[in-house]
């Protein structure tokens, strides 16, 4: 399988496990399966949903920053990839 980037996470709310993901090269929506990859995170997912200031979206791109429930611990700067089937 082939992972390209899109992103990296920009913020992580702890209590509600979501992560702001600012979108700088190609576009996301709901259904991909992203990885996010860092220094100590490794989670691979589907996105259930996606939010752009607090609005449900089913497709963002480039510029963007969506919100997105995680199901693990990410962090700041931790590296977006979409997987390519």
């Amino acid at each position: 399988m082939e992972e390209k980037r899109v992103g990296e996470i920009i913020k992580y709310f702890g209590k509600i496990s979501v992560a702001a993901i600012r979108l700088s090269e190609g576009s996301l929506k709901v259904g991909d399966t992203i990885h996010i990859v860092g220094h100590t995170t490794d989670v691979t997912q589907p996105i259930d949903s996606m939010q752009i200031e607090n609005q449900n979206v089913q497709e963002a791109g480039p510029g963007a920053d969506v919100g997105i429930k995680v199901k693990d611990r990410v962090r700041e700067r931790d590296v977006v990839y979409k997987v390519v089937e």
